[in-house]
């Protein structure tokens, strides 16, 4: 799918602010991001240190040593405490790192003002043995009891996320889901090596009776996570990343899913968590035949505790649905796509006619980011982003909404993306409305951050609204004349290639050149430019080309040429030929000088 426009790191500079710092002598490598509650501050995990960073004057406020306690691995391994969790917990900060292959949390206490206290409980999923293996998802901490996982129920999971779905008006039917994937057990050769997951418990759980599942959890379920093209059986089977679009009431939040596959493809998913509450409450036990007794194995039960032997017996051998769990659209993935994305990050913005719009934020092994607009389950991709000269693992990134900001953890800087960046899109009202950018909107003058009352025309994207009746309409469509023709004179037998800039990847772009024939082209995806060639000039090569762009209803020129033939026949003049030759470099070095700004 083509892409709208390529954002450089040289085009979007004046567009961001960017926190960078560079430590030689401390190893920083921002591994994770949170920004304090009711604070403007951002604490930054590394190796061996935390961070807390002042947002809003980009400023170092203070730092905490972590060094590894367990020196006694050093010898055999690199000594490092990797952070790997940061989260708020009952008026402190929990850290937690990889502590030379010993893990272990730390309580950490920032000198943060008006730092409102956190009561709750904590869940985490951790490995119980030293070689990371015999991983669990347990409650560990807070005012409930502590509770673990049957050892039997998953097989060598790779944890990828979890979140609480909060259910005001019913707390006592309040679920954490977790996300995962686990190895197939299947020993066919051509089966996927790994099958993603989702799964619940609830958080009233207690755990079973003294006799039986005590401090076990007494609501667990998993089920099977599904993307893909059901029709081909052709499946994206590796869970990689999740986001949770949490939603009021509960019913209508959606689980954003991106999967990779076997054959080096990616995915994006998106589940109905009211969906997946229906299958956990109705679907049949995988491998369970019998009469399904009451309660419901799996239900949530304030006193956990009594619950019957009989439902908890199905739970310890049976914890798996047997109905997949599937996508919203159920024929094909939302998105599918040949890049490495490792991360998905998507916010709601609200458009200039007060309408919400879900945008995408995919992000590459590479770090380059794909902003894509999400239009009733319809993807468009708006643009990538370049915030780097030079490729660089992104190993966290932290959306602030109602910031308008993405924040971005390189090896070597914290990156801040102004969202609401709009100067890239044009100097038109049409090349702001083709966008489809909900973050942006035609004010008058410029593209800009949206407004109410500004033009803009996100889910059809045409360019009517631009042409609106009114007095003073024309201030909306500034003019935009015909490009200056480029005029060259050159002997017949000569060879020239024509460029005309790419500024859209979902425009057609047409040559029109002499006599009224006509020719498409179609530009790589990595080619900035649409080239015509002509190997040798003849007769009837000789006049205006122009290079029109097309773009759902809106058409414009954006290069003229006139060819003039030269008073001096080539193989008789060499100074023509020295001229034709000259500006055949000229114009090829030109193109290889846009070809290096495109990467």
């Amino acid at each position: 799918m083509p892409f709208k426009m390529t954002l450089e790191f040289k085009l979007i500079l004046p567009l961001l602010w960017t926190l960078q710092w560079t430590f030689g002598l401390l190893d920083f490598t921002p591994r994770l991001i949170i920004r304090a509650e009711g604070s403007e501050d951002l604490f930054v995990g590394g190796k061996n240190i935390l961070y807390r960073i002042d947002l809003e004057h980009s400023r170092f406020v203070e730092n905490f040593s972590l060094t590894p306690t367990s020196g006694q691995n050093c010898h055999e391994m690199p000594c490092e405490n990797v952070v790997t969790v940061i989260v708020e917990f009952q008026e402190t900060l929990l850290v937690c790192g990889t502590n030379a292959h010993m893990p272990l949390c730390w309580k950490v206490y920032p000198k943060v003002a008006n730092q409102s206290s956190r009561v709750g409980d904590l869940y985490s999923a951790t490995p119980l043995s030293r070689d990371g293996t015999s991983l669990q998802f347990r409650r560990k901490a807070g005012q409930r009891p502590n509770i673990w996982m049957y050892d039997r129920w998953l097989t060598d999971p790779t944890f990828v996320s979890a979140s609480w779905i909060r259910r005001p008006k019913d707390p006592n039917q309040e679920k954490i889901y977790l996300f995962f994937r686990e190895q197939n057990p299947d020993p066919n050769p051509e089966a996927d090596p790994w099958i993603s997951r989702i799964a619940r418990v609830c958080k009233v759980d207690e755990g079973g009776s003294k006799r039986f599942f005590q401090s076990m959890w007494t609501s667990f379920l998993k089920a099977r996570l599904v993307c893909g093209f059901p029709g081909e059986s052709l499946y994206f089977n590796r869970l990689q990343d999740v986001f949770v679009q949490h939603a009021d009431p509960w019913q209508q939040s959606r689980i954003y899913g991106l999967f990779t596959s076997s054959w080096n493809a990616t995915a994006v998913c998106v589940y109905s968590i009211e969906d997946i509450d229906r299958i956990f409450e109705n679907s049949p036990f995988r491998g369970f035949a019998g009469q399904i007794p009451k309660p419901r194995p799996g239900a949530c039960i304030m006193k956990s505790r009594d619950i019957p032997l009989d439902t908890l017996r199905i739970l310890q051998e049976h914890p798996e649905m047997s109905v997949w769990i599937r996508p919203l659209l159920r024929h094909a993935p939302l998105y599918t796509s040949s890049s490495n994305y490792i991360s998905i990050t998507v916010d709601t913005v609200t458009a200039a006619d007060g309408r919400p719009h879900n945008v995408m934020f995919l992000v590459t092994d590479k770090g380059t980011i794909h902003k894509i607009l999400e239009d009733d389950l319809t993807p468009f991709i708006i643009s990538e982003i370049h915030l780097r000269n030079r490729p660089a693992p992104v190993q966290s990134v932290k959306l602030l909404s109602n910031k308008g900001k993405l924040l971005l953890g390189f090896p070597d800087q914290v990156a801040q993306l102004d969202l609401r960046s709009c100067r890239g899109y044009g100097v038109t009202c049409a090349d702001c409305v083709l966008a489809r950018d909900p973050y942006c909107a035609w004010t008058g003058s410029s593209c800009s951050p949206v407004v109410p009352g500004a033009i803009q025309n996100v889910v059809g994207g045409t360019v009517d609204v631009c042409h609106l009746s009114g007095a003073d309409q024309h201030r909306y469509r500034p003019p935009l004349p015909d490009p200056i023709p480029v005029t060259y004179s050159l002997p017949l037998g000569a060879a020239i290639y024509l460029s005309c800039p790419v500024h859209s990847r979902h425009a057609s772009y047409t040559w029109e050149h002499p006599l009224g024939r006509s020719s498409s082209c179609r530009p790589a995806q990595t080619q900035p430019d649409c080239l015509h060639l002509i190997p040798a000039l003849n007769e009837e090569h000789y006049g205006i080309y122009q290079c029109i762009s097309t773009e759902r209803n809106f058409t414009q020129i954006l290069k003229l040429y006139q060819l003039h033939r030269s008073e001096v026949e080539r193989s008789r003049a060499s100074p023509s030929a020295t001229a034709s030759q000259h500006a055949f470099i000229v114009l090829l070095v030109e193109i290889a000088l846009v070809s290096t700004l495109w990467h």
